[in-house]
């Protein structure tokens, strides 16, 4: 991978954000002591997501969590660019640079509302980090630092759905279960849906700038 690969990224939010993010805030208990700023080994480094990360393999490691598909540079640049611009979107990556090697990933959504004096919510989403970096403290250091994120751009709360087996893990670092909000529920839709209603929306918005 040459250095030309990667020249004039992107970060799909500004780095200085993590600069200032306050760990002691956090009620998380990291030993030995790290940060996203001091990550604990010299050769990692946690940053926003960067238009170069197609090739550092941020789509393998999200496939370590889920079904990613066949995603083409192109359907990767311009999500990014879409995300980039909506301005709601913080994916904070954990980056091995010995091999410039995407190895952990967390997403930080936010949910405008009208609620609460139009207030921000946060959403935790896509946690994952490479199993054979265990031990290293890299699952709770991505997810406090999207924690902390959220709270520094002044969400009035971050809300996240995990298996029970992760219940004690978001506990020890904050989380907690609210009594008789603790369900999880979804409607899926499959590709054709999906297909049709996209065919719909192009459909109408032709006929809208026809008219």
């Amino acid at each position: 991978m040459g250095g030309a690969m990667f020249e004039e990224e992107l970060s799909l939010y500004d780095p200085a954000l993590l600069l200032s993010l306050d760990f002691c805030r956090s009620p998380a208990n990291f030993n030995p002591r790290i940060s996203a700023t001091v990550p604990g080994e010299t050769w990692l480094k946690v940053r926003p997501l960067q238009t170069g990360d197609f090739h550092r393999g941020f789509l393998q490691i999200l496939s370590q969590l889920t079904a990613v598909g066949d995603v083409s540079l192109t359907q990767f640049l311009n999500r990014f660019a879409q995300m980039r611009a909506s301005g709601d979107y913080y994916v904070t990556v954990i980056v091995d640079t010995r091999y410039e090697t995407i190895i952990g990933s967390a997403t930080l959504v936010l949910e405008r509302k009208f609620i609460h004096g139009c207030a921000t919510r946060g959403r935790l989403e896509d946690v994952v980090v490479d199993d054979t970096y265990r031990g290293k403290q890299l699952g709770k250091l991505i997810v406090v630092t999207v924690s902390l994120l959220a709270e520094q751009l002044g969400c009035y709360k971050m809300s996240l759905d995990c298996k029970d087996k992760l219940i004690p893990f978001y506990k020890s670092i904050g989380y907690t279960l609210e009594p008789g909000n603790a369900n999880t529920m979804n409607i899926r839709y499959g590709s054709t849906t999906r297909s049709l209603n996209r065919n719909i929306a192009s459909s109408k918005t032709s006929n809208m700038d026809s008219s």
